[in-house]
């Protein structure tokens, strides 16, 4: 069984803030009304992330005064799949990026079709 690392909780918030900063400028604009956080166990297992709210590309007239979006990064499972640092820094923005895919409105199978 491949050893498996642990990263702080402080340290693992940093890697997602980092993931997020390599969203391109443009896109990093247009999120609206959506709030990234760590959890650190997932609600089921094998679950690396997880979106919920309104993609971008579904809202219409009706969405105003709604709580924000969500996309949850979940730090145990993460951690659960990676041997090395480097692992982990990798696993956080695939999940991060493919996370804020699910914002814009982007589904898995073509996330998975560009490597998210």
């Amino acid at each position: 069984m491949a050893s498996v690392i642990w990263v702080s909780r402080e340290k693992f918030e940093q890697l997602v803030a980092e993931a997020l900063d390599t969203i391109p400028p443009e896109l990093a604009r247009a999120m609206s009304n959506v709030v990234v956080t760590v959890v650190d166990e997932a609600p089921e297992p094998d679950l690396l992330g997880l979106y919920t709210g309104v993609p971008l590309t579904e809202r219409g007239d009706w969405y105003s005064a709604v709580l924000p979006d969500c996309i949850e990064i979940y730090r145990d499972a993460i951690c659960e799949i990676c041997e090395t640092e480097e692992d982990v820094i990798r696993e956080v923005r695939i999940t991060v990026i493919h996370e804020v895919g699910h914002h814009f409105g982007i589904d898995d199978a073509r996330l998975h079709e560009l490597g998210w």
